[in-house]
């Protein structure tokens, strides 16, 4: 397979709602509503973003899960020309494509269902669907019986151990990649679908498309039943996806590590499958409306951005969108949305999220690395992505005040903090000390010391040459006084001293609130500038003398 998955980044669209279109099919005039994907398309690359999955999309009577023509886009959102423009489109910046492929069941009004309830026993179509019997009745009061998806009578299972039923389905696929140049599909209900159609399904789509790529939407149960080279290549990864918000709500970083662990750790029974990651969708309610506190969003998408596996963005939740089921209705999850007069969008998250998918694309090791624990805490969580060579440590701190994470690393090397102005860690006989701010994360990759200066700088750029930037702030005179953080708290500098087997210079000051404890911090920590609140400023300003 191609590797074009392993540096995907998905965004995820579900049509009907986006689009604004009607709640239900009523036959009537036919509206390129789709062509709405289009206006997005510079936001999304700006994000990163190269590989959309659209959900369903073809003619439906209601929800798109409830098929009514494989063949033909749903009016309500065009028609086979005005898709296949947008995904011309699509593909030429750079975007690819991946449908909805509902195969388990069809909705009542499928032509072969309804041929079924106008001829009765004598209809061509009977053994299109599941259990379907003239024995007695349905509970929507047809004349025989047939098996719902779960108990739902509006969404009629189909037969795919029917070769006739395969065939018009595999045709169905056939037209969407020949007409469409569609990349994957996501695979609505998997758990449900007959392995041997899956299959089929893989020798068709590969034949035509090596590179195709097929995920199933997988909710509970061993991954590996499904994705193997046998049938599917990845499945959604519902176990991390509860994981990564209950671990910030119940503050028990332990959960979603012992999950990380494994999938993807050593022995990790899911280390040969790309996952589909992702922290909300369709069918579940926002992350901005399920955390507890808000702040935690911003390091529960660096987990997904830094975790084995893909990457995927609710449409929305870029900017903290908000929405719950209400009343068992899905509504409230499905907006329209109008890209340029959003509800309070979070603008600091979405360029969180660009830059952490800048981040992912420029190292391999975030992309198909091995995965290894090194701290795990209730509220801090360090481990490390690894792969030919490159060694990232990603370092999250879920608390409310600063974390000291103390780990041991290559002495010959340094950290990089891709995620704060490139700032360099470099460890002391072995060990590194890394400071995390409060709700903050550090990707730090491990890099020899004289590679370091080559980092954003443009080619041909001397860096000794360099003109200082009169925005950034001067680095505070070292001398003894009154001292404020960043974060408001004031100190007194005592003096300064030297550790006793490193003789690395230390900061001795006093907090001047509370109990008035002292503390000692290595001076180049004391004295470095920091980034809090997208401002660049000393850890510690110097205010002048101290007086009693």
């Amino acid at each position: 397979m191609s590797n074009w998955i392993n540096t995907a980044v998905f965004y995820h669209v579900y049509p009907l709602g986006f689009c604004g279109a009607p709640q239900y099919n009523t036959d009537g005039e036919t509206v390129c509503r789709i062509n709405k994907i289009r206006e997005w398309i510079p936001h999304w690359k700006e994000m990163g973003v190269n590989a959309l999955y659209i959900g369903p999309v073809f003619e439906s009577s209601e929800h798109g899960y409830d098929t009514k023509d494989y063949y033909q886009i749903d009016k309500r959102l065009g028609d086979n020309h005005c898709f296949r423009t947008l995904c011309e489109e699509l593909h030429q910046n750079g975007i690819r494509v991946i449908l909805d492929g509902v195969f388990n069941h069809v909705g009542r009004q499928f032509w072969a269902f309804t041929d079924v309830q106008r001829n009765g026993q004598n209809s061509h179509y009977c053994d299109w669907f599941h259990n379907l019997n003239f024995g007695g009745g349905s509970p929507m009061g047809d004349p025989f019986w047939y098996e719902g998806w779960q108990g739902h009578y509006n969404l009629v299972k189909l037969n795919l151990r029917n070769p006739e039923v395969v065939d018009h389905l595999l045709g169905a696929v056939g037209q969407w990649i020949n007409d469409f140049d569609i990349d994957g599909l996501r695979l609505d209900a998997a758990d449900c679908v007959d392995p041997e159609f899956f299959k089929r399904l893989r020798q068709f789509c590969k034949s035509k498309k090596p590179d195709f790529w097929l995920v199933g939407e997988i909710i509970h149960g061993d991954y590996n039943r499904w994705a193997n080279p046998e049938m599917l290549d990845s499945v959604t990864n519902y176990e991390c996806y509860k994981g990564l918000y209950s671990s910030h709500n119940d503050k028990n970083y332990f959960e979603i590590a012992h999950s990380l662990n494994r999938q993807f750790g050593s022995g990790g029974i899911y280390r040969n499958i790309d996952t589909y990651n992702f922290v909300d969708n369709h069918d579940v309610n926002r992350l901005a409306s399920t955390l507890r506190n808000l702040e935690h969003i911003y390091n529960v998408y660096s987990l997904l951005f830094t975790m084995p596996g893909v990457p995927s963005v609710y449409y929305g939740s870029e900017w903290a969108l908000t929405g719950i089921k209400q009343n068992g209705s899905d509504a409230p999850l499905r907006p329209c949305l109008d890209l340029n007069n959003l509800p309070s969008p979070n603008e600091k998250l979405s360029a969180h999220i660009g830059k952490l998918a800048r981040v992912r694309k420029e190292l391999p090791a975030l992309q198909t690395g091995g995965y290894e624990q090194v701290i795990v805490k209730n509220e801090q969580l360090v481990f490390k992505r690894f792969q030919d060579g490159q060694t990232v440590y990603i370092a999250l701190n879920l608390a409310d005040q600063e974390a000291r994470l103390d780990f041991g690393m290559d002495a010959s090397k340094v950290l990089v903090d891709y995620l704060h102005q490139n700032e360099v860690l470099a460890p002391v006989n072995g060990n590194i000390s890394v400071l995390v701010a409060p709700y903050d994360t550090r990707i730090l990759v491990q890099t020899a010391p004289d590679a370091v200066c080559d980092l954003g700088r443009e080619e041909g750029e001397n860096p000794a040459a360099k003109e200082p930037n009169p925005q950034e702030p001067a680095v505070p005179e070292r001398k003894v006084g009154r001292y404020r953080h960043f974060k408001g708290n004031e100190y007194r500098v005592i003096g300064f001293a030297k550790h006793s087997e490193t003789e690395e210079e230390m900061v001795v000051y006093e907090e001047l609130y509370g109990e008035h404890r002292l503390w000692v911090r290595p001076a180049d920590q004391f004295f470095e500038i920091v980034e809090a609140g997208g401002v660049l400023q000393p850890r510690f300003a110097y205010l002048g003398d101290y007086h009693q």
